[in-house]
């Protein structure tokens, strides 16, 4: 099978759709957290400004795309706000699960604040939204990774460390 050709700057529907799914993940996790208190949904709200501030600060600026239009966007936004920084630290870079675990709980977090409101007290329309952060976090990621962002991503022909910690292992 032919390699997809690489995008020097990914559309803006692929920047639209690859935000998209984080900020329905977001909206859906502030709407639960404020079942509990408007003091849940502050303190999610820093997490994620934390873990945005991480990568466009400390990985967007030694990516290929800094100053470009990745897929998600944070390349322009990163040479925006900070200096560039260097590309062969990025594609040294070792990821391990736990260095990504930060990023699951941005929807795993209100999954569990869910099931406690469930144990509470049984409501449908929590439900459906459990489910839909399930589906978002794991397959709405994979969906938009897999299909609009990493295979056209030219930062993997010199290294990328989330291709190395997600590849699988070839089969000889």
């Amino acid at each position: 099978m032919e390699t997809p050709a690489c995008k020097e700057n990914y559309p803006l529907w692929i920047v639209f759709i690859a935000n998209l799914v984080p900020l329905i993940i977001y909206g859906i996790g502030i709407y639960i957290f404020l079942q509990l208190s408007i003091w849940w949904v502050v303190a999610y709200l820093l997490f994620i400004l934390l873990l945005e501030f991480r990568l466009v600060s400390g990985h967007c600026t030694d990516c290929y795309y800094y100053g470009k239009t990745c897929a998600f966007g944070r390349g322009r936004l990163s040479a925006r706000f900070f200096p560039k920084g260097s590309p062969e630290r990025f594609t040294a870079m070792e990821i391990t699960w736990k260095d990504i675990l930060p990023d699951f709980l941005l929807f795993i977090l209100p999954v569990l604040a869910g099931i406690w409101l469930q144990v509470q007290g049984f409501s449908w329309t929590n439900l459906i939204l459990i489910i839909a952060l399930l589906l978002l976090g794991f397959a709405g990621n994979a969906l938009v990774r897999g299909l609009l962002a990493c295979g056209y991503c030219r930062q993997r022909e010199t290294g990328c460390p989330a291709e190395r910690l997600f590849e699988k292992p070839k089969k000889t």
